[in-house]
């Protein structure tokens, strides 16, 4: 059954009451027109409790906008959702990623994430290439998909919204790895499922690293708004030392945006309730808004939180992953690394949740405590304690 508008509603009552879905709900495919974004193609999803959001076809089926009853979710950075046309990879020292930096979703990896690094390039057998640099977080976020459909189902009374798209990051003498992209929302939800398969269609060994970077920004995130996760073990931060309490934030409650705010990152170890899923959330309790992301620890073990509250940039960014900070490298020192024979593939499943009301607030919050429950302190000291993982050397 459909809930719309405070009612319950079957496939027929749905239609009785429209001559077509899209009054209420529904996928459609749109081209925007202007300044940076001019040229990229748009899926715009409202499934009519009041969530809308939009994948960038263009921009491997990323997430951009994101709103829910008129307030936003998503960030909107200064760069604006740039058309990949317009982007250089290799520019800035490799720091030319944040030109394209915005929106509630960018995907990381496929074969790098994290921060530059030059790496062996032996496993391509091609003598002239020694090694493959990487900019920051890879290439994937800004190459186009090939769009194989959209739509509504009806499953008897339900229906889902739907998108399909393959995302191929490939050159010769180099990786070949497909990005399967599968968006889902319910007709009556406040949901958004991800379901991601990278797969080795090429025939070399190949390395593979994977991360959301899910950036959420204001009304959600304000002066007071809080961080939930089921934190075990606050494993590195990379302001750790002298710099630690120097801007007198720390992570679990928000401040308001600051002139000249340097950004923060740490490295949770995350607890996994008994179905394997990792809830972390962002919550406004003036609002009754919060905004819940569950992911699966055997498939992205690892946690980062992005703080970056200088005026005019405003985010918060809730960050599951295949590896460690530590980056590309440590990964292949540490035996850690993911490596896709031809054919092979990893899975990767995310659920982006509105919280509506301090109802579902209390009970999200309730669900993260009974797995683990927070550093109560602003300020935990990081251990340096990184779990090995399980990649295959």
């Amino acid at each position: 059954m459909v809930e719309l508008y405070g009612k319950t509603l079957s496939r027929r009552q749905v239609s009785e009451r429209s001559g077509m879905l899209s009054q209420f709900a529904g996928v459609r495919l749109m081209t925007l027109g202007d300044g940076v974004e001019r040229g990229i193609r748009m899926l715009e999803f409202r499934t009519g409790s009041g969530l809308r959001f939009t994948a960038l076809v263009d921009r491997a089926l990323d997430i951009a906008d994101c709103d829910f009853k008129g307030q936003a979710i998503g960030w909107h950075s200064p760069s604006g959702f740039r058309n990949p046309g317009l982007h250089e990879y290799e520019g800035e020292d490799g720091l030319a990623w944040a030109r394209s930096f915005s929106g509630l979703l960018l995907t990381c990896g496929l074969d790098h994430i994290l921060f530059m690094n030059e790496v062996p390039a032996d496993t391509y057998n091609y003598p002239p290439k020694n090694t493959v640099r990487h900019s920051l977080h890879g290439r994937i976020s800004t190459i186009p998909a090939r769009l194989s459909g959209y739509g509504e189902t009806w499953d008897g009374d339900r229906c889902v919204l739907w998108a399909e798209g393959i995302v191929q990051q490939s050159t010769v003498f180099g990786e070949d790895l497909h990005l399967l992209r599968r968006i889902e929302a319910d007709v009556g939800g406040n949901e958004i499922r991800l379901s991601d398969r990278v797969v080795n269609h090429g025939f070399n060994r190949t390395p593979h690293m994977f991360f959301y970077h899910i950036n959420v920004s204001h009304p959600v995130l304000d002066e007071g708004a809080r961080y939930l996760a089921p934190i075990r073990d606050v494993v590195w931060a990379g302001h750790a030392g002298e710099r630690y309490e120097a801007q007198k934030v720390g992570y679990r409650t928000v401040p308001a945006p600051q002139p000249r705010f340097s950004e923060q990152v740490w490295q949770h170890e995350l607890g996994a309730g008994s179905t394997g899923e990792v809830p972390v959330a962002v919550v406004n309790d003036r609002l009754g808004l919060g905004f819940e992301v569950v992911t699966r620890k055997d498939q992205l073990p690892c946690t980062y939180q992005w703080q970056n509250f200088q005026a005019g940039q405003y985010a918060l960014g809730i960050e599951p992953s295949t590896h460690h900070v530590l980056g590309n490298l440590a990964a292949r020192e540490r035996g850690e690394m993911i490596w896709l024979e031809h054919g092979e593939s990893r899975s990767y499943d995310a659920v982006f949740r509105v919280l509506d009301g301090a109802g579902e607030i209390a009970a999200a919050e309730s669900r993260i405590a009974a797995i683990a429950r927070q550093p109560q302190q602003d300020y935990p000291q990081p251990s340096g304690r990184f779990p090995v993982l399980g990649g295959r050397s």
